[in-house]
């Protein structure tokens, strides 16, 4: 962590608390990623749930339960980690202000929102990899709205996102 992470995130939100519509843009971006993201899973769920009623449950069920098991067993045991470590938020250990308002305290590390979100991406990727690919830039993009923000520190994200890709591959074993 850096020495002053204070002066660091001054100069980093610097550019949008010159501009309050930045500020704006950043949440609504924010809001919208996540949107985006659990969106695009439930459309994944209803396409294999409608291939089930039109081709049959047979060949449909092996591929709805491992999109369902496999990030729901990793966002669980992600979930039990971030617990245990219980990590404090930046603005719980510098004076910032974030960007983004968040009360919450502890559970920063890592990176739940950004790991469901490279999660998701890596499953559109078995999918189809035209679904992936521009998921996974926005799970890069949320990755960096969360820092901006001021609610995760750049590890957070950095881990949130390698156990994301990690979780999601296992969707292609």
């Amino acid at each position: 962590m850096a020495r002053d992470y204070a002066a660091f995130y001054r100069r980093l939100s610097a550019p949008f608390r010159r501009h309050s519509q930045l500020v704006t843009a950043l949440r609504v971006a924010n809001r919208g990623v996540e949107v985006i993201m659990y969106g695009a899973y439930l459309v994944m769920l209803a396409w294999l749930v409608w291939l089930g009623f039109y081709q049959g449950w047979a060949s449909v069920w092996p591929q709805l339960w491992r999109l369902v098991l496999i990030p729901g067993v990793g966002f669980v045991l992600l979930s039990l980690v971030r617990q245990r470590l219980n990590a404090p938020r930046p603005y719980e250990q510098w004076p910032i202000s974030p960007l983004i308002t968040r009360e919450k305290t502890g559970d920063s590390f890592p990176s739940r929102h950004v790991f469901s979100a490279t999660v998701i991406a890596m499953a559109a990727f078995w999918f189809d990899w035209h679904w992936g690919l521009p998921l996974l830039v926005l799970a890069f993009l949320l990755a960096i709205i969360r820092v901006v923000g001021g609610v995760h520190y750049p590890r957070d994200v950095v881990v949130g996102a390698v156990c994301g890709l990690v979780v999601g591959s296992l969707l292609f074993l």
